[in-house]
């Protein structure tokens, strides 16, 4: 019983800066001997604090050492990641303090759940931001076709589908994927870890592939449309690798 009143008292008083003698305290039975010689000591130091004859010299000391070389982080700004870091700890400490108030009397969720969600949310978007920058077809525009691998010439086909719909971005899709599958295998469009100008360079000349290579990279970074003199050229462009398919087929 008076270990607990010492210890609700020494906690009320220092919090929990003395956990040497908060676990003599917690023990079964309290080690009171030991506590009480810790406090004492404790005591001693608070009634008698570390002083020098001469604070200048002390004080040039002091910046010898911190000028030591294992000390150069401490001089350093921080680095753009612990600024981020920072940035982002600091909108969640602002949304605990709208959400619950800053007075502590809403609901108590620690706070490192959220840095938890705020990290996933960024690993989450990290992955879809480097599966969409790696050139691999948008689900949405084969949503009508077979999943898995699919051979060149269901590309093509779809190719042509699309562009009679006068779907021309996902039409350059189809063919950038044709292309891709005659070039590399039928699996490359969706499992390769290469980029759509990286799989052309597979091919012998890659550079007559450009204009059906620069209209789907605008088309797919940067949101542009395909008109149809655009289609038309990259359709060409494509037409050496649509035969040995359709051959194939045959």
């Amino acid at each position: 019983m008076a270990a607990q009143k010492a210890l609700k008292a020494l906690e009320a008083g220092t919090g929990y800066s003395q956990p040497e003698i908060i676990a003599d305290l917690q023990m079964k039975p309290p080690d009171l001997a030991n506590a009480n010689i810790r406090l004492h000591w404790l005591l001693d130091a608070l009634t008698s604090p570390a002083s020098t004859a001469d604070a200048a010299q002390a004080q040039q000391r002091l910046k010898d050492v911190l000028s030591m070389h294992r000390y150069d982080a401490l001089h350093q700004p921080p680095n753009l990641l612990d600024r981020l870091g920072q940035w982002i700890r600091d909108r969640i400490t602002d949304l605990l303090r709208l959400l619950f108030g800053g007075g502590g009397n809403g609901l108590s969720i620690p706070v490192v759940y959220f840095y938890l969600l705020g990290a996933i949310a960024v690993v989450v978007g990290a992955v879809v931001i480097f599966r969409s920058t790696r050139g691999h077809l948008d689900e949405g525009a084969f949503a009508r076709g077979p999943t898995g691998p699919r051979a060149p010439a269901d590309y093509f086909a779809e190719a042509d589908r699309l562009a009679a719909a006068e779907d021309r971005v996902g039409a350059i899709r189809a063919l950038c994927a044709g292309v891709a599958a005659t070039l590399a295998g039928e699996r490359t469009w969706e499992g390769s870890p290469l980029t759509v100008r990286e799989i052309f360079q597979h091919a012998n000349d890659p550079a007559r592939l450009r204009p059906l290579l620069l209209p789907f990279e605008a088309a797919v970074y940067g949101g542009r449309d395909v008109d149809a003199e655009t289609y038309k050229r990259a359709e060409l462009a494509a037409a050496p690798f649509r035969k040995p398919a359709q051959e194939a087929a045959a």
